[in-house]
Formats: structure tokens, C-alpha cells, sequence
């Protein structure tokens, strides 16, 4: 099983006729994604040959939904033409839209998901996120496909470079879904949207949860564990060796006072019993121990 992606998943590509965006369908193609088509407003006809396939490009999301039926989008545009496209993608009744861009404007983004709520049809992941992977099903976005496999672990995370060295630490055990969320001030899906699918999902037997400093996003995750998750889950904080009063990473890094430090989300997360490694190695080895002890 996987959450918000699987391998029935029909993904278009806005913005595959960039460099970056041709780069990455490739790599998708490459992990078994059925990536249907891409858009690129005013290139409606064209294609793009990939290594054993040519996609068509559509000016339009809409013409591409009604003529592939997409149900996901990967937007690889620039910042300042993320909104309208998410928008886009949101009109079009698109049920899945990961937003890679990075430097999204944050009133943007807030209008956007505003957009996305009042439609109620869209689940918006990002923006400045890596996307996620369901490995061996299907990918959208960035993440390496070849750095772990198919397992029971579900993770959910701020951080795209720490995504990736805990796949790679539990590539032996494996992954149903892997979700970077991003790490902007203002996202779509939070880390309780999440731990919320992951605990639905018969697929997953256990959630690896990574976050950093700044806000309270994952005081209020400790919350919801508390009160709704009952599979195990481990954690990595971010931050612990951030300079007090220094804005330091993400966007959304950003601590006042006692709130949002590292130790504050620590604490706040061993108090609901989710045991908190002090590196990402160590945190790999405790969702070892935890796995070995209900096995």
C-alpha cells in the first residue's frame, strides 16, 4: 500500500519543457511513474522524446486532465508563476498538485491553498518541498528512486536532504511512502495530514516523522500522535546546534523564545512517547529496535 501516491497514479509534468522539469520526468519515467503529459502554456502540441517514450505537451492542465486523465501534477515553474499554475491545476479538478519550486512568495501560496480548500479537491504538497515517493510504484517530484526500496515504514518530512539519508539508512527495511512536506512558513500538507494517512494505511507499520526548528508544527504533531496515532513513531529534530536567535535553513525555520527550539520539540515529542534520536543515524537505529521488538 501507499498513501497519496501509487502506481495507478497518472501524473502531468507543468513546466517539462524546462530544464529542470525534463530532467526530473526522466528520473520519474525511470522509477516506474506513468507520467502522461506535460504542460507548458503557449507549446500545446509539441512533445518531448524521453528515453523509450514521447510525451505530448499541452498548453493547457485542463486539455491535458480531459485528454490523459491526470490525477496528479508536478510543477516545475518559476516562482513567480507557481500560483497560476497551481491554480490551474486546482481548476482543473487535479486531486494531487507537489509543488517543487523553491522562493514561492508566501502571500502566493497562501492564496493558493486557499484556492485549493475552497475547491475541496486538491491536495497541495509543498511549495520548496521534494515531493514523495512510493518506491517501487511511483514518483513525483526529486526524490532519488534508487536509494531505498518497498518496506512498511511511512515518513513524512520538513527536510529534503534528511528524506534522503534516512531512506537510505532503512533501505534495508524499506518505505510505503515517502512525503516531503517542505519547509516554507506556509504549506499544504503538514505533518498531521501525514501521520493521518499513514495511521489509515494497512501498508505502513510504523512512521519515521523529521522535522526542524522554528514554528510549532511539530509540537502540534505530538498533539494529534497523542490523541489519534497509534503505531509507533520516530523522530528527528533539526537544529539542535543552530545559534540561539539565528534564522537558520528553511524559510519556516525560525525560533522565538523557548518556542520552536530543537529541545522544545524534543520534549514535546518524548512526552506523547515518541523516542527522538539525536542524529538521523541514531534515529534510523531506533526505528530498527523499535521494528526488532514487534517482530
Amino acid at each position: 500500500m501507499a498513501v497519496f501516491l501509487t502506481k495507478d497514479s497518472k501524473v502531468l509534468v507543468q513546466g517539462m519543457t524546462g530544464a529542470e522539469g525534463a530532467r526530473h520526468t526522466a528520473r520519474m519515467l525511470a522509477a516506474g511513474t506513468e507520467v502522461v503529459a506535460g504542460v507548458t502554456p503557449g507549446k500545446g502540441g509539441q512533445a518531448v522524446d524521453f528515453a523509450d517514450r514521447r510525451l505530448p505537451v499541452f498548453g493547457t492542465v485542463a486539455e491535458a486532465a480531459e485528454r490523459t486523465g491526470a490525477d496528479v501534477s508536478v510543477v516545475f515553474v518559476p516562482p513567480r508563476f507557481t500560483r497560476s499554475a497551481v491554480e490551474e491545476a486546482i481548476d482543473a479538478g487535479i486531486g494531487l498538485c507537489v509543488v517543487i519550486t523553491e522562493g514561492v512568495p508566501v502571500h502566493d501560496t497562501i492564496r493558493f491553498l486557499a484556492r485549493a480548500r475552497a475547491a475541496g479537491t486538491t491536495r497541495v504538497i509543498g511549495p520548496n518541498c521534494p515531493g514523495l515517493i512510493s518506491p517501487g510504484q511511483a514518483s513525483a517530484g526529486i526524490i532519488p528512486a534508487d536509494i531505498t526500496t518497498a518496506g512498511r515504514i511511512g515518513l513524512v518530512s520538513k527536510s529534503g536532504t534528511l528524506t534522503y539519508q534516512l531512506m537510505y539508512e532503512l533501505r534495508d527495511v524499506g518505505f510505503s511512502t515517502a512525503v516531503g512536506i517542505g519547509g516554507d512558513p506556509v504549506i499544504g500538507t503538514t505533518h498531521i495530514d501525514a501521520l493521518e494517512a499513514f495511521q489509515a494505511d494497512p501498508g505502513t507499520d510504523a512512521i519515521v516523522m523529521i522535522g526542524e526548528i522554528g514554528g510549532d508544527a511539530e509540537e502540534r504533531a505530538a498533539a494529534y500522535i497523542e490523541e489519534r496515532v497509534t503505531k509507533p513513531v520516530v523522530a528527528y529534530v533539526a537544529g539542535f546546534t543552530a545559534p540561539e536567535g539565528k534564522t537558520m535553513g528553511h524559510a519556516g525555520a525560525i525560533v522565538s523564545g523557548s518556542a520552536g527550539t530543537a529541545q522544545a520539540k524534543k520534549e514535546a515529542l518524548e512526552k506523547v512517547g515518541v523516542r527522538v534520536g539525536k542524529t538521523p543515524s541514531e534515529t534510523a537505529r531506533l526505528m530498527r529496535e523499535l521494528l526488532g521488538a514487534r517482530s
